[in-house]
């Protein structure tokens, strides 16, 4: 992909954000793209490619955001979240009859070195413009449903995105503010449930503190990550796999008092 890129301009600058989105895993693959574009300046063209669909039907596609990001990936949801916080300003479906690196019509299964790195190229490098890449679409993109981050009769309900994973934390999509709003504080202890399609997997009752050093080795916490999302964890302990908790939007949380 990156050889394709520079073949359309050697100029371009190329950075990756990760390679490390688990296979097929199209929810993760929205969530850090989410997670990271809006650090990133205005015009800046994302490639995300995690593609399980590839050569089948499914749209290949350029968002364009209101606050002036470009997006190329295939439509399977991966899209969902950029488009829900950064904005819908335009989507265009690539036409490949136009927008396709040379003489690779015969391969169905790498779109994005053929079609997504080469048409991403072109518009970064101004070779082609917004409405060159293919025919505008509704103003939509395929979401993939998950539990918003909702406060309701004095608990807290939300969902665990993606794992801290080097240290086994589980981060919620719940945000401080509304954390706040439940009139939690640091120093309370929080009623927090973890659930995998409805069976409980943790239920305790944990202490909301600033950072690791305030509890014992091995004891659990709630604390509110470089996010600013309420996290869970065990101090030096990966709490992931003792409770064996994963992320996805099968994975709910609850937090009361």
């Amino acid at each position: 992909m990156k050889g394709v890129i520079r073949g359309v301009d050697p100029k371009l600058d190329i950075f990756d954000l990760t390679h490390e989105i688990p296979v097929f895993n199209t929810w993760e693959a929205a969530y850090r793209l989410e997670q990271s574009a809006s650090y990133w300046p205005a015009g800046t063209v994302f490639v995300s490619v995690v593609d399980p669909g590839v050569g089948t039907a499914r749209r290949s596609l350029v968002l364009k955001t209101k606050t002036g990001h470009y997006f190329v990936s295939p439509d399977n949801g991966s899209l969902g979240l950029v488009a829900a916080s950064m904005g819908i300003l335009e989507v265009r479906e690539i036409d490949e009859a136009t927008n396709r690196r040379a003489s690779s019509g015969a391969s169905y299964t790498f779109h994005g070195r053929d079609v997504y790195a080469h048409t991403a190229a072109k518009l970064a490098s101004g070779r082609i413009q917004l409405g060159q890449v293919g025919k505008r679409l509704a103003d939509t993109v395929v979401t993939i449903p998950y539990q918003r981050a909702v406060l309701e009769a004095g608990t807290l309900r939300g969902m665990i995105p993606v794992l801290d994973i080097q240290y086994g934390n589980v981060w919620t999509n719940i945000p401080d503010s509304l954390l706040k709003r439940a009139g939690f504080g640091y120093g309370d202890s929080l009623r927090v449930r973890i659930l995998h399609k409805g069976k409980e997997h943790f239920s305790e009752k944990i202490l909301l503190v600033h950072t690791f050093g305030e509890v014992s080795k091995g004891s659990p916490m709630a604390y509110v990550n470089s996010l600013m999302q309420v996290s869970i964890a065990l101090n030096q302990v990966s709490f992931a796999q003792k409770y064996q908790v994963a992320s996805g939007p099968d994975w709910t949380v609850e937090i009361n008092r």
